[in-house]
């Protein structure tokens, strides 16, 4: 049974792609098949996403946030200055979550989330993280955020 969008995060839109010069799609496209599924408009970017594509079509579309994908394992350099394009562009409240094979070789998980959240991501999802984990979190970060929170504990 998969989680449902419901209440606040329901109808939420969500700008899905893969950073980078990573062509690895299929994960971003699997999620983004569940999310909306779930109820989620999904504005899906694809793969060999440069970060500016996801400033923009986060402008064109008014989206309530972010859904990065990297599975090369250089999200950490194709990620570094995200949030401050979000910034600049006067965003800076964007839910923005990152998930998938972040780095190169076996490193502590609780490491790598790390260096991601001091990057300004609200989330770092680990290597195979479920659709239905997803879902659930965001469902509690956009309840929250309708709180006056920013994510959900």
């Amino acid at each position: 049974m998969s989680a449902q969008a419901t209440g606040p995060a329901r109808g939420r839109k969500l700008i899905t792609g893969v950073i980078g010069a990573d062509t690895h799609i299929v994960g971003s496209r699997i999620l983004s098949m569940a999310l909306e599924e779930a109820g989620f408009e999904i504005v899906a970017l694809g793969a060999i996403t440069p970060a500016e594509d996801f400033v923009k079509a986060a402008i064109e579309t008014a989206a309530d946030g972010i859904m990065v994908s990297s599975l090369y394992g250089q999200g950490e350099l194709d990620c570094r200055g995200f949030r401050d394009l979000f910034i600049e562009a006067g965003l800076e409240d964007m839910l923005i979550y990152v998930g998938g094979n972040l780095v190169v070789g076996k490193q502590d998980w609780t490491d790598v989330e790390r260096r991601f959240l001091e990057m300004g991501f609200d989330r770092a999802f680990p290597p195979n993280t479920r659709a239905d984990q997803v879902i659930e979190v965001l469902n509690a970060d956009f309840a929250v955020r309708s709180a006056g929170r920013r994510i959900a504990e």
